[in-house]
């Protein structure tokens, strides 16, 4: 052998070498179950990111809440102990607080809201926002649509009917604020133990997108469902910080490129699979019916009562006009 063939194939060792050292599996975690937004937008994200960057990296999602509650994800990711996670945005906003204009009750009011608010300037101040204060950064979102109230007790369509029932949700202050605006005291629980608790008769009722309640076969545990739709359901795709930026550049832009392209995938998944999962949970025997009266009296009670509880710590009244006069209202 020649010492130029000797030295090519050294050379062709040390590239091949270099490759394997650099190509790298994140981990991202998810909270829900296969087969809802979540997943939808991990997997689509996965894939893109792969293509990206020529096949080199990849993604290994955990789904079901593997890598522990969504909260503690977010304490992990900070730390870059984790490297990507999916999860509900009130689960980011004891974290960072200024998050919580999208999770104020009945300010977003249809799908157009929604990616209007997240794709415009108010989501790249919340970006921004979220790197400064939990050390993590939104780079997609997922669209599960709004949140709607399922029990076992009884069809709900008035406040009053709602009285006496025990319901859970995320431990998150504007959620149980909304709760106690309707004469209710929630009760604040771990997404991982809610079906466990709906299934044992520890809580009455709970409350999640049509999708998220077909994923976790809640169906089994549930019968009746009001579309109270008080908040658009959420759900951000975050990664560490400190991983995005120990990557390099073509990475980077790997990621972000990935995440703006599953985000828009996400939207055409809601729209193409919503109707067919409310039907799906008509025909497992769910029975779904609207508020009384146009959801007057929840609009009226929740928005007096809980919007001026959390102007200062969203960014002040103001914000919230600017977010309002955004979507023309």
């Amino acid at each position: 052998m020649t010492l130029r063939s000797k030295s090519g194939l050294l050379a062709l060792a040390l590239l091949l070498a270099m490759t394997t050292v650099e190509a790298k599996t994140f981990r991202m975690a998810l909270g829900d179950a296969q087969g809802g937004t979540q997943w939808e937008l991990g997997t689509k994200f996965a894939e893109l990111f792969n293509a990206k960057t020529g096949g080199k990296h990849k993604i290994r999602l955990y789904a079901n809440g593997q890598l522990g509650s969504e909260q503690d994800t977010v304490n992990d990711a900070a730390i870059g102990t984790l490297d990507f996670s999916v999860l509900a945005i009130n689960n980011i906003t004891p974290f960072s607080p200024s998050v919580g204009v999208l999770t104020l009750p009945y300010v977003i009011q249809s799908l157009d809201d929604a990616v209007k608010l997240t794709r415009g300037e108010v989501g790249k101040e919340l970006v921004e926002n979220t790197i400064r204060d939990a050390g993590v950064r939104i780079v997609g979102w997922a669209y599960s649509g709004f949140r709607v109230l399922t029990n076992s007790k009884r069809p709900v369509k008035t406040l009053d009917d709602l009285q006496g029932m025990v319901i859970r949700v995320p431990k998150n202050e504007i959620m149980i604020a909304t709760y106690q605006a309707w004469g209710v005291n929630p009760t604040p629980m771990a997404w991982a133990e809610t079906f466990a608790a709906l299934q044992q008769g520890v809580v009455d009722g709970q409350d999640n997108p049509y999708i998220t309640n077909h994923a976790m076969k809640f169906y089994e545990v549930q019968k009746y469902i009001t579309n109270i739709r008080y908040i658009f359901s959420l759900e951000p795709l975050i990664i560490s910080e400190a991983v995005f930026q120990d990557q390099k550049t073509e990475v980077q832009k790997a990621i972000l490129e990935a995440g703006q392209e599953a985000t828009l995938h996400s939207v055409a998944y809601i729209n193409a699979t919503e109707a067919s999962i409310k039907q799906d949970l008509a025909a497992k025997g769910m029975e779904i019916s609207d508020p009384a009266n146009d959801e007057n009296e929840w609009i009226e009670k929740a928005t007096t009562a809980v919007w001026p509880k959390y102007y200062d710590s969203i960014g002040g009244k103001a914000k919230l006009d600017q977010v309002l006069k955004l979507l023309g209202r």
